[in-house]
């Protein structure tokens, strides 16, 4: 043992074997959906793939970070930014833009502008109540998590009921919307997305450091040197931006992050937000990378990985509350 990790005959920790496993199995798994099955024109099948690739380690990348975050924050391993109300908001916001535009409308908009407005229209949201609260309750991640449920329950109601006056056909429109879709990223948002995804990620990998101490409690944080309320504004800004980026791109996946986020635990025998963070994100492309070549070239398409994720998801966040792996 060394500093309480693993060290392995080779001299290497037990954090640096695993995260150079999962690098490779990375590597690997963006190679497969690359080539497997590519037929014909090979120049047009690798730049078509590579888009979706480039989309879904973004997507993977921004869910990861977000909830490892969170859970620094709230000190809890069952919670995930969604729990926040983020994934109800877009569910809002998508139902009162086919109630006020209509589908067609609203799919002929110019993708780049409606990202702009989805995403800009969360974080604004998101912002505004952690702000009011924090302001309020000097801080209380707890009374923030609380309030995001109630106003997550708000959200979902406003849009129940504007969905059920809705046409039959714009609904059906609608509900495809409200579906994570992995396969379908607009290649215009990747540029902008890619750099507000880069700039915050190595804003947390900057502050590993500070999240080490954060993640041993509000009381030690603050006595240890942290400022914690603007520690805490700080975090929930990239946790907002994250999120409402990956939901702007591909729709709301609520367990996705906490599957990766646990895995990440699970495997690492570390807390140390320099092996975490990384570790996440590469589990999440792994998966999403993985996941989408076995359902377009095993199952040819029969279902949405996103629901995939979702039962997974679901089943691993039953088992964390059975074993009370909640702190």
């Amino acid at each position: 043992m060394a500093d309480g990790i693993t060290v392995s005959r080779t001299g290497l920790s037990r954090p640096a074997v695993v995260l150079a496993l999962l690098a490779c199995t990375a590597v690997l798994s963006a190679a497969l959906f690359m080539t497997i099955g590519a037929r014909g024109d090979w120049g047009f099948v690798l730049a078509f793939r590579a888009t979706k690739l480039a989309g879904m380690a973004l997507v993977a990348i921004a869910i990861a970070v977000s909830t490892v975050l969170f859970q620094t924050l709230t000190q809890n391993r069952i919670l995930s930014p969604a729990i926040m109300g983020f994934d109800s908001l877009y569910v809002a916001i998508q139902t009162a833009l086919v109630f006020l535009l209509g589908s067609r409308q609203l799919t002929s908009f110019d993708p780049r502008l409606r990202f702009l407005f989805e995403a800009v229209t969360m974080v604004l949201v998101a912002l505004l109540l952690f702000r009011w609260l924090l302001a309020r309750h000097s801080g209380n991640i707890h009374v923030l998590v609380l309030s995001g449920v109630v106003f997550g329950v708000m959200f979902r109601s406003l849009a129940s009921m504007l969905q059920r006056v809705l046409d039959p056909n714009e609904f059906s429109v609608l509900q495809d919307l409200l579906f994570a879709h992995f396969n379908s990223i607009e290649t215009e948002l990747l540029g902008a997305s890619a750099i507000v995804v880069a700039v915050v990620s190595v804003a947390a990998w900057r502050m590993v450091h500070a999240l080490d101490v954060l993640a041993l409690g509000r009381d030690t944080a603050i006595g240890l040197g942290i400022e914690h309320k603007r520690m805490a504004n700080t975090l929930l800004l990239m946790i907002a931006v994250l999120v409402s980026v990956s939901a702007a791109l591909v729709g709301p996946v609520t367990f996705f992050g906490l599957l990766v986020a646990n895995l990440a635990y699970g495997l690492l025998g570390s807390q140390k937000h320099a092996h975490t963070l990384p570790a996440a994100a590469l589990i999440a492309v792994i998966a999403l990378t993985a996941g989408q070549a076995v359902l377009e070239h095993v199952f040819g398409m029969d279902t949405a990985l996103s629901i995939i994720i979702e039962f997974v998801g679901g089943i691993v966040f039953i088992l964390l509350l059975l074993r009370g792996a909640y702190r």
